[in-house]
């Protein structure tokens, strides 16, 4: 779990980063099937993708899902098994944000004026999270994982050597 502003940043951004590079395309050759044009739909697609997903985990569905976790979920023998809590943040924070992604993309392709929103919308949202959730726990989340535990022990052998420092 990153600890302070900057450890969430870069979290975020490899966490977001690689789920709306690799959900953008998913639902690009979804729609669009597979061509030599998919590589810049992919690119086109992605910033806008980008930001709305970086804003919503931050504002939205990273604190209701922390806040549903540490209030509901997580109990004490989660608490002794870090890893246990990393992974029902994230099941949370896929359920959330493919809850909203999946609308967001129906919302870009212009599919809500159509008369089968509802149906549009479920079929969306349930091949996304068919995808988004063992993109998650399989991939992207041991990554972003590995380098904000990378950086915390940078961060720690850093502090333990000032300390040193100031103590001598």
């Amino acid at each position: 779990m990153p600890r302070n502003l900057k450890e969430e940043i870069v979290f975020t951004a490899i966490m977001a980063g690689l789920m709306v590079l690799v959900m953008t395309g998913y639902n690009v050759a979804m729609a669009q099937g597979i061509s030599a044009d998919l590589p810049l739909a992919i690119l086109k697609g992605y910033p806008l993708g980008l930001f709305v997903a970086i804003i919503l985990d931050l504002l939205i569905v990273g604190p209701i899902a922390k806040g549903l976790a540490f209030k509901y979920i997580i109990n004490e023998y989660m608490k002794k098994k870090t890893v246990l809590i990393g992974i029902t943040i994230s099941v949370l924070m896929v359920l959330g944000m493919v809850t909203l992604m999946s609308f967001f993309g129906i919302a870009v392709e212009g599919e809500l004026t159509n008369g089968h929103v509802l149906a549009t919308y479920g079929h969306t949202w349930i091949f996304n999270l068919i995808v988004a959730l063992p993109l998650q726990l399989l991939i992207v989340g041991p990554i972003a994982r590995e380098v904000l535990g990378r950086m915390q022990k940078a961060a720690s052998k850093k502090a333990e050597a000032e300390t040193i420092e100031e103590e001598v």
